[in-house]
């Protein structure tokens, strides 16, 4: 079931605070940015760098991911390993907000997200 108009706009805004607040700085940006996407129950975070070959073009490598289990009310969150598979972070594997997914991912602590 996907979210209601309103469950939407609210994680549209934490999703707008956590780029304000972990976006690099303006002039870094055309190297490295961050961005992210909510796209059904699920919101990614990628990181959005020239083509090493073409620098005219962008590409986007995915972090991490929070996928919402309404009957769970909870996140599990996933992380992408060099198979490109979506892996469930096994230190933490569900959260219950998309905010404390933020920070998890900030944390790195095990440097599965970044690295």
């Amino acid at each position: 079931m996907a979210f209601t108009e309103e469950e939407r706009q609210f994680h549209e805004k934490t999703i707008q605070w956590y780029l304000e607040n972990n976006r690099p700085p303006e002039h870094i940006r055309p190297e490295l940015d961050i961005g992210c996407r909510l796209d059904g129950q699920s919101v990614t975070i990628f990181e959005i760098r020239p083509d090493w070959q073409d620098r005219t073009l962008t590409i986007e490598h995915n972090v991490a991911k929070a996928t919402y289990i309404r009957t769970q009310d909870r996140w599990k969150v996933l992380w992408q390993r060099s198979d490109l598979k979506w892996h469930g972070y096994t230190p933490m594997m569900y959260v219950s907000s998309l905010t404390e997914f933020f920070h998890l991912v900030k944390e790195d602590d095990h440097c599965c997200f970044f690295g």
